[in-house]
């Protein structure tokens, strides 16, 4: 199984048409024929089997967690089409993804999600009041502060452990 890394600037058009095929077959959430749910990724990390059938999206951002600001890799748009389910693939994108933020700046991993493998590759869950902008269907929203979101989790790559007691900015949207 080989992992393909694409930098976002380097996406082909019939790698976005792929991928946002993937994502329309394996998500309920209308993400209007775009590659992306609500922003773009930096990254993305593929599996292909004649076709794309396993994506993961990582974003690298500032955040504000209490008075500092951290960078993070935002893990989104995990998918794997549900023919190829069960073989490891979004565990084996999980891994690429988790190499690569540690050769980036980021000192976090960030995700929204709930499966097995999360937990699994080290992520815990997090309770931070959370402040973000709505970009659901790719449109500016309200601003949400304080907010309690469910299934946020951190995985700690850097030196300073994640401090789950201070409220955190996304500085924008969700990933």
């Amino acid at each position: 199984m080989t992992v393909e890394t694409i930098s976002e600037h380097m996406l082909t058009n019939a790698d976005e048409a792929a991928i946002a095929a993937l994502l329309a077959r394996c998500f309920l959430t209308d993400f209007g024929g775009r590659s992306f749910f609500q922003t773009r990724h930096s990254w993305r990390h593929v599996i292909r089997q004649g076709h794309v059938t396993a994506h993961l999206g990582v974003q690298l951002r500032a955040v504000r967690l209490g008075e500092h600001l951290r960078t993070i890799a935002g893990i989104a748009d995990v998918a794997t089409d549900p023919d190829h389910r069960g073989k490891g693939q979004a565990a084996t994108l999980l891994q690429a993804a988790l190499a690569a933020a540690r050769q980036s700046p980021a000192q976090h991993v960030l995700l929204f999600g709930t499966a097995k493998l999360y937990p699994a590759a080290g992520f815990r869950p997090i309770a931070n009041p959370l402040t973000y902008l709505d970009l659901t269907g790719a449109r500016s929203g309200g601003l949400y502060r304080d907010r309690p979101e469910e299934h946020l989790q951190v995985l700690d790559i850097g030196p300073e452990p994640w401090d789950g007691t201070k409220p955190l900015d996304l500085l924008g949207g969700l990933f």
